[in-house]
C-alpha cells in the first residue's frame, strides 16, 4: 500500500508580505528552497510557479520571487520529492487556479506519490488530478463528537449489571440437562 505524504507549509497562514520592490532572487530561491535551477527555471517556464514580484523581461532580467512563491516552490519540490510526476504537479496546480486558490503557500495537500488532494477542512477533500471532484472524508473527531452529543448524560442512566457470560452458559446447559415433566393426557384434553 503506497504511503500517503502530507504536504503542507509548516507555518502559520498568516504569511508575511514584502513590498513590492522586495524580493528573492534565483540564487537566494535555490539556496533557500533547495530546487536546483533546472526545476526552478522549468516550473517557471511552465508556469507552475509564477514569480509575483517581478518576472523576467528579456535576456539579462532577474526573475524575483516573494515569501509566498518560496512557500510554493518548497511544496512543490516536497510534492516531486514524494513521486508526483511534472504532469501531475501542473495539472493539480492548474486545478487549484481554476478553484480560485491563490497560491500553494495557503493550502494542505495529501498525495501518494500519484494523486494530489487539498484538503479544505476535515471532512472536505478534493482530487485535483480529476479537475477537482471532491471525495468523501470520514472525519473520525466529528463522528465521536456526534456519537457523545447523541448520549444520555451519564448521571441520567443507570449502568446494567454486568452479565458474566460463563455462568450464563452454564446455567443455560444446566436447565436444559434437567429433565422437564411430561404433559399428562388429562391436561391435554381440556
Amino acid at each position: 500500500m503506497p504511503q500517503t505524504t502530507w504536504v503542507q507549509p509548516e507555518i502559520d497562514l498568516d504569511l508575511p508580505t514584502t513590498p513590492d520592490e522586495v524580493g528573492y532572487g534565483r540564487q537566494e530561491v535555490l539556496r533557500i528552497t533547495k530546487v536546483t535551477y533546472r526545476q526552478l527555471d522549468h516550473w517557471t517556464r511552465q508556469g507552475i510557479v509564477v514569480p509575483s514580484v517581478r518576472s523576467a523581461s528579456g535576456y539579462g532580467s532577474r526573475r524575483l520571487y516573494s515569501f509566498r512563491d518560496l512557500v510554493a516552490i518548497r511544496v512543490l519540490k516536497r510534492l516531486t520529492d514524494a513521486g508526483v510526476s511534472l504532469q501531475n504537479l501542473r495539472r493539480a496546480v492548474e486545478t487549484l487556479r481554476r478553484l480560485g486558490e491563490p497560491d500553494l503557500a495557503s493550502t494542505v495537500l495529501v498525495t501518494d506519490g500519484h494523486t494530489v488532494y487539498q484538503c479544505r477542512s476535515g471532512d472536505e477533500v478534493i482530487d485535483l488530478l480529476q479537475g477537482g471532484q471532491v471525495v468523501v472524508a470520514i472525519a473520525i473527531s466529528a463522528a465521536v463528537k456526534e456519537l457523545r452529543s447523541a448520549l444520555p448524560a451519564p448521571e441520567a442512566t443507570t449502568p446494567q449489571p454486568a452479565v458474566d457470560l460463563a455462568e450464563h452458559r452454564a446455567n443455560r446447559r444446566r436447565r436444559s440437562a434437567t429433565p422437564q415433566a411430561a404433559p399428562t393426557p388429562a391436561a391435554n384434553a381440556g
